[in-house]
């Protein structure tokens, strides 16, 4: 104790301090200020002149103003799914369109491939060749050649008193979203079109076609030569067919001969089937849209045209292509029927003078359409001629000139008459 009070009296206070600068002025430099002695300045008036002043009237003016209110901006993307709705409903509709396009695609092609598988026992028992594409030099069979998503074809040749038969396979557009739900509102059915190219001269000359009576006036209107040569026929009294059937008719007996027994009995069977029947020397497909009137006789050929409905009504499953073999056995059965068959003298005159009723009647329109051009001809000479009068400035000139006009339009005026000659 005694020795840290002998060290507590060598250690000088704050006081001591103070008044040992006072005492001694020699010793400024090495005094120490304390810290209230360190911040005087900043309370010295004489530092900051008028700063009292004007942080007075700056908060008066502060207070004058109306106070600020900074506005609740909305922020630009939110974290919520509400905004991106319209994004939501367009990948949905993708997804649905697309997942639709993969089933209808798959449908169409089973559909398709049933039909092919069978039915090709008796296309080839019958044809040489069944499902040649054309493309190599070698001909190919079993090919079925793909058209589009919902269109398939197939080419049969090889066979007496054809040149060739032509399948298509029409189904409904499946793999299309807009046409499915239209199909669910209105429902259709996939179709099954075959064309076959019979030789020439092997066919008699008749056009004839058995048609439903929904579809009979627009087909009537359609293809040429049954607007041509056929009138409806009500032959459903006579021979046993449904009610739900058109006759279109040229020569009925060429019509009776075609539908037989068998042909008749089929029809009866799968009446919802078949859409229609169409036979024709004179075949050259559906007229024309534009106005104007055929330049030249249109090329016919000799074709027999069967069109069927795919049992279901859009809703076809690959097993009812199998209850469709009676349809293509009766194609056959009336290949050979027409191929045999042979008219009497007069139906045969009957269809010789429709023919050429039908080719005067053809020449009498473009004889007309040929007086026509050149009225039209002559009018454009005319007007180039009053052009030409009408521009010459030389008077003398433009006088001979209309004298000549007058004397031109005078002599075609002017009644023919023939010269008699009298023999002594």
């Amino acid at each position: 104790k005694s020795e840290q009070a002998a060290g507590n009296t060598n250690k000088p206070t704050s006081q001591d301090q103070r008044s040992a600068s006072v005492e001694d002025p020699e010793e400024e430099e090495t005094t120490v200020e304390t810290e209230d002695e360190e911040f005087e300045h900043f309370i010295d008036e004489d530092e900051f002149e008028g700063f009292e002043k004007d942080k007075s009237q700056s908060s008066k003016s502060k207070e004058g103003q109306p106070e600020l209110k900074m506005a609740d901006v909305p922020v630009h993307l939110r974290t919520n799914w509400d905004s991106f709705y319209v994004e939501i409903l367009m990948l949905a509709g993708l997804g649905v369109y697309f997942l639709n396009f993969l089933q209808g695609k798959s449908k169409n092609h089973k559909l398709a491939q049933s039909w092919l598988s069978a039915h090709r026992d008796i296309l080839e028992q019958n044809f040489s060749i069944v499902g040649d594409d054309g493309t190599s030099k070698e001909a190919s069979s079993g090919t079925l050649m793909k058209e589009s998503e919902n269109v398939y074809a197939l080419w049969c040749s090889g066979r007496t008193c054809v040149e060739g038969m032509l399948v298509e396979l029409k189904f409904l557009k499946r793999q299309d979203l807009i046409s499915s739900i239209s199909n669910m509102l209105k429902p259709s059915s996939d179709q099954i079109v075959i064309q076959v190219d019979l030789e020439p001269k092997v066919m008699d000359k008749f056009v004839f076609a058995i048609v439903q009576k929904r579809s009979s006036g627009k087909l009537h209107k359609e293809l040429l030569d049954l607007s041509q040569f056929t009138e409806k026929k009500n032959m459903d009294k006579k021979l046993d067919i449904p009610t739900c059937f058109q006759v279109l008719s040229e020569i009925m007996e060429a019509t009776t001969a075609v539908l037989d027994k068998k042909v008749c009995q089929v029809l009866q069977k799968y009446e919802a089937c078949v859409e229609y029947i169409h036979f024709s020397d004179q075949y050259s497909g559906i007229k024309s849209t534009d106005d104007s009137q055929p330049t030249k006789l249109p090329q016919v050929k000799p074709v027999l045209m069967f069109v069927f409905n795919v049992p279901g009504k859009g809703k076809s499953k690959p097993s009812d292509m199998e209850s469709m073999k009676p349809l293509l056995q009766m194609v056959f059965h009336c290949i050979d029927k027409v191929s045999r068959l042979q008219l009497s003298r007069e139906a045969k005159q009957k269809a010789e003078k429709n023919r050429q009723k039908a080719e005067e009647e053809y020449e009498r329109l473009t004889h007309s359409q040929r007086q026509e051009a050149a009225q039209l001809r002559r009018e454009e000479k005319r007007r180039a001629e009053k052009e030409r009068l009408l521009n010459e400035e030389d008077p003398d000139k433009a006088r001979k000139l209309e004298e000549r006009e007058n004397r031109r339009e005078m002599k075609r005026k002017q009644p023919k008459m023939k010269m008699m000659k009298v023999q002594g």
